[in-house]
């Protein structure tokens, strides 16, 4: 089934992004992700029906190639659905989930904050708070293409976009600052539902 972009989850651009910024990254970027991910993806349901691949091998296939592209093209797409979803709150940390951070970092969301302003600037590509259902524990990864520095079995909850294109029009090299925006309007309330739904899904069956 052909996969169809989000539309953005608010109106307007959120504070500290421009609408130039907000309007290439969501229609052009994103929606590209989108497009490659429908491509690869039928390609793969060829070759599943039936067709060749008795080449396929680790060096270099159709197969392997088509493959790896998945995993970037895919992540690409639901990597960015969480981060805009992240966008456009008030910033204010409330809620399950951010007493859960403050009491994995010394019993203080601002030591949360600055850990994972931290992270966000030691990633080329994104700094994910996830819930890891192996360990039920909160953690942040970060990772420096789509498909490289995530965990099977983690949640994510809140995601950062730190490549370039997410704040250069708007803050040049200054990324401090565009992870501080970010921040300031994080929506903990839907951090907060995903956090919920994720520890949820993860406790122990009766």
């Amino acid at each position: 089934m052909k996969y169809e972009p989000h539309p953005l989850p608010f109106a307007g651009a959120p504070a500290g992004i421009s609408e130039k910024t907000l309007t290439t990254h969501h229609d052009k970027l994103y929606v590209g992700y989108v497009n490659k991910k429908n491509e690869i993806e039928e390609k793969l349901v060829a070759l599943k029906n039936g067709g060749d691949v008795a080449s396929a091998n680790q060096s270099y296939s159709e197969l392997r190639g088509l493959k790896d592209g998945e995993t970037f093209a895919v992540n690409g797409v639901y990597l960015h659905e969480w981060y805009f979803d992240m966008l456009a709150g008030d910033g204010a940390p409330a809620g399950p989930l951010a007493d859960a951070l403050a009491a994995a970092h010394g019993g203080s969301i601002e030591n949360f904050l600055k850990y994972f302003a931290a992270c966000g600037m030691a990633a080329r590509g994104w700094a994910v708070v996830a819930f890891d259902t192996r360990d039920t524990a909160l953690k942040v990864f970060t990772c420096d293409a789509h498909n490289q520095g995530g965990v099977w079995g983690a949640i994510p909850l809140i995601v950062l976009d730190v490549y370039e294109h997410a704040y250069f029009m708007d803050y040049g090299s200054d990324r401090a600052a565009y992870i501080q925006a970010f921040l300031k309007q994080l929506n903990w309330a839907r951090a907060n539902e995903l956090y919920v739904a994720a520890t949820a899904s993860s406790a122990p069956q009766k």
